[in-house]
């Protein structure tokens, strides 16, 4: 096989494991992310997607916030802590990472 060959051979294999190491290093877009961090820590009160009720009667389903706050304005309440009037619902802060892809997952799925 010719140098230029293999040359060429191992630069396509060092651009396509770039790739599959990017792939795996951020396996979530943001609003995936968000959506995994909301299953994980509100979904058993809250409806957190699209459609569907929220499990605990008194638990506002996440698509309607935007209804209720402008939802930029949650970002600081996600990162130094959430308290709710409500004595069921546990206080929740999450890493400024965290916190903006929650606001974008919120966003996508906003009833219009």
């Amino acid at each position: 096989m010719p140098s230029y060959l293999r040359q060429l051979l191992a630069a396509t294999v060092a651009i396509l494991s770039l790739f599959v190491v990017s792939s795996v290093a951020q396996p979530f877009s943001q609003e995936g992310r968000g959506e995994a961090l909301l299953s994980r820590h509100c979904a058993m009160c809250h409806a957190i997607g699209r459609s569907g009720s929220s499990p605990h009667a008194a638990a506002p389903a996440f698509r309607t916030l935007g209804q209720r706050y402008p939802l930029d304005s949650l970002e600081e309440a996600l990162g130094e802590g959430i308290l709710s009037g409500h004595p069921d619902m546990p206080e929740f802060a999450f890493e400024a990472y965290d916190v903006g892809a929650i606001i974008r997952y919120l966003k996508s799925i906003q009833d219009r």
